[in-house]
């Protein structure tokens, strides 16, 4: 940041910054040192609770990121007593009768006072009488019904524990083809039959396994067949020598290609990229140009410690404009990925201004460009506006304002020295993704933000098809009652769907 830029932010707002980063106060910063609170994130979710975590440490309480036996009151939201305590009790932690279960609203008002108000009888959950025989192991127990697989990646548990890695790439490959041919049957076919067998806890090593699992039609069974049979399928075989996919898959991977300019180098008779690169009759965008200027930068895998520093570097601009600002990575990295392709933030702010979030994009990569960091961006500005009902195409792009970017990352900003060293070079260009949505909206910009893309697509057409709603990154919209239903967090969402919560580290589907 240069010298005019500080002077612009202040020690204060500088002071904010840091604290939000590391998610911790420091010794000195605790006013109130009798009170150690933990916020449950059961029922709010993680963006409502990390913004409740960062005010409450600046009124200067200790909360504590994990439960210890030093916490005294544990805060929570929409959850009984009995709610919490089953919490504890799945977490394998005792509650103390020493420690006060607390509703938010308590803290909420102690926000406000910037001190601890006295608990009453409307913010403690109180235990009911018969609990803790509700909490006794029944006599008689019955084996669990056989759990019946669902077809929607929503209603399914998917980590990124793969058991039938050798069937879902194959799949996966068969779902690329497809979609450089423009056949978004097949696409979809190939995508749910990869995308149920990696929610399986087990392998499939006979086709008997198979029996009884959803999206598994006879084009994909005959593949799995192949596989154990032979090893490899001969379908994926044939694929991986089209001359049509080697060339749709090489051209695809530069930044701001696509299909369209794909198909027009292949029946041109293009190869390789050195002579598309070489050839003085093709014009290239500007997005293209950056692609093949930092090309080997970006074909690399981005590291999660690449992916922290450049959340640093996003967290420092946007808090150097709005300090109240929160910055969420999005992405596969949210769902727990060690490695990814680009480095995707939703940026949301409470209580700003319509002009001040208009701006903010502006402003942030200005000053990376002052600072030097900035390669390439392209701002998109918002077509946001209150529509009659969300979009009912599954995958429409959402109407907030978002930038693309190209940032330089200094290696010396990266924990322990794990960014790749690409010839000598002191920097690697990283592919960065920010999206700028309004508060109302961030808990379903959240949802579509986090993917993964085949999860996305489920639990929009589970939406539309199993409850008469339509779900976009926008909003919610009971077509039966012809509301928009309004939510604070993903949780919220997915119990207006009447589904189960979901993890993002367990949405990889």
């Amino acid at each position: 940041m240069d010298p005019q830029q500080m002077a612009h932010t202040g020690p204060r707002k500088k002071r904010a910054r840091q604290m939000g980063a590391s998610m911790a106060a420091t010794p000195q910063d605790i006013k109130f040192q009798d009170l150690v609170l933990f916020i449950l994130e059961k029922k709010m979710g993680t963006t409502r609770r990390g913004f409740l975590m960062e005010l409450a440490r600046r009124k200067g309480f200790r909360v504590e990121n994990e439960l210890s036996d030093s916490v005294t009151h544990i805060v929570a939201e929409n959850n009984s007593a009995s709610d919490v305590l089953d919490w504890l009790q799945v977490q394998k932690i005792k509650a103390s009768s020493q420690l006060e279960l607390l509703d938010v609203s308590w803290l909420i008002e102690c926000i406000g006072a910037g001190k601890p108000v006295e608990i009453t009888g409307k913010h403690q959950l109180v235990v009911t009488e018969d609990y803790s025989a509700s909490l006794s192991p029944s006599p008689q127990k019955t084996p669990p019904p056989a759990v019946k697989i669902s077809q929607y990646a929503c209603q399914r548990r998917t980590t990124l524990n793969n058991h039938n890695h050798i069937f879902t790439d194959a799949f996966e490959i068969l779902a690329e083809n497809c979609e450089f041919r423009e056949n978004e049957g097949s696409y979809v076919v190939f995508m749910r039959a990869a995308s149920v067998l990696k929610s399986l806890p087990f392998t499939i090593i006979s086709m008997k396994d198979t029996e009884g699992i959803p999206c598994l039609v006879d084009r994909t069974k005959c593949v799995i067949e192949d596989i154990i049979e032979d090893g490899e399928s001969s379908e994926v075989k044939a694929v991986l020598n089209d001359e049509r996919y080697k060339c749709f898959k090489l051209f695809t991977s530069v930044f701001g290609v696509g299909l369209k300019t794909s198909e027009k180098w292949f029946r041109m008779g293009f190869k390789t990229l050195s002579k598309i690169r070489t050839d003085k009759t093709l014009k290239f965008t500007q997005m293209q140009e950056a692609g093949f200027l930092y090309y080997e930068d970006l074909v690399s895998c981005v590291t999660k410690a690449e992916a922290d520093a450049v959340s640093v570097l996003v967290q420092e601009a946007v808090w150097a404009f709005l300090p109240n600002a929160f910055v969420t990575m999005t992405g596969g990295f949210r769902r727990g990925k060690k490695i990814g392709h680009d480095v995707d933030f939703l940026i949301t702010s409470p209580g700003s201004t319509e002009e001040e979030e208009q701006q903010l994009l502006h402003k942030v990569v200005n000053l990376w460009k002052r600072e030097g960091l900035l390669l390439y961006s392209d701002l998109i500005e918002s077509t946001f506006e209150k529509l009659k009902k969300p979009s009912s195409k599954v995958d429409a792009l959402d109407h907030f304002q978002k930038c693309f970017l190209i940032l330089k990352l200094h290696h010396q900003k990266v924990d322990s020295g794990k960014s790749s060293q690409l010839q000598g070079k002191t920097w690697k260009a990283i592919r960065v993704d920010l999206v700028m949505c309004p508060y109302e909206c961030h808990a379903f910009a959240l949802l579509g933000w986090t993917g993964s893309r085949q999860f996305e697509r489920d639990i929009r057409r589970y939406a539309t098809h199993e409850r008469k709603m339509i779900l976009d990154n926008h909003a919610l919209y009971d077509k039966t009652k012809r509301v928009f239903l309004k939510a604070d967090s993903e949780e919220e969402i997915f119990a207006h769907l009447g589904l189960d919560y979901i993890e993002p580290w367990e949405r990889n589907a």
